[in-house]
């Protein structure tokens, strides 16, 4: 998901989204401990979409703040 795509979303959609992210995360991690993932790439990518996640979410709350 591209972050243009990210920013149309509501921001209880975002926040449903960032919990799949990190539930995903954490099963990514139980995989690499196990030795069953293959693709470690997706490591990385999980948590960049995290931080993607949290940084709509704070600008979010940043312009909620300074409009009022």
């Amino acid at each position: 998901m591209k972050t243009a795509e990210m920013r149309l979303l509501s921001t209880s959609e975002l926040e449903a989204k960032l919990a799949d992210a990190r539930e995903e995360l954490m099963n990514l991690r139980f995989q690499v401990v196990n030795g069953q993932l293959t693709d470690t790439s997706r490591l990385k990518q999980t948590r960049r979409l995290i931080a993607r996640f949290v940084t709509i979410l704070a600008e979010r709350e940043s312009a909620g703040k300074e409009g009022a």
